[in-house]
């Protein structure tokens, strides 16, 4: 499955695991994403923040 939100595009962060010492080693982070389907019967991956933001009714 892809961890990339097809809603706001956020994907793969890089950074530093930084040890008491202060040495540094490579890690990633992933956005949290889930398989939805949409309305229209089209199936996507959104990240949980995409969801929040969709799961609010609409303004009025």
């Amino acid at each position: 499955m892809s961890k990339i939100c097809e809603i706001c595009g956020k994907g793969r962060q890089v950074g530093h695991n930084v040890s008491h010492s202060k040495r540094r080693t490579k890690r990633t982070w992933q956005p949290n994403t889930k398989k939805i389907k949409l309305a229209n019967g089209k199936t996507v991956t959104a990240c949980t923040r995409c969801l929040k933001t969709l799961a609010k009714p609409a303004k009025a």
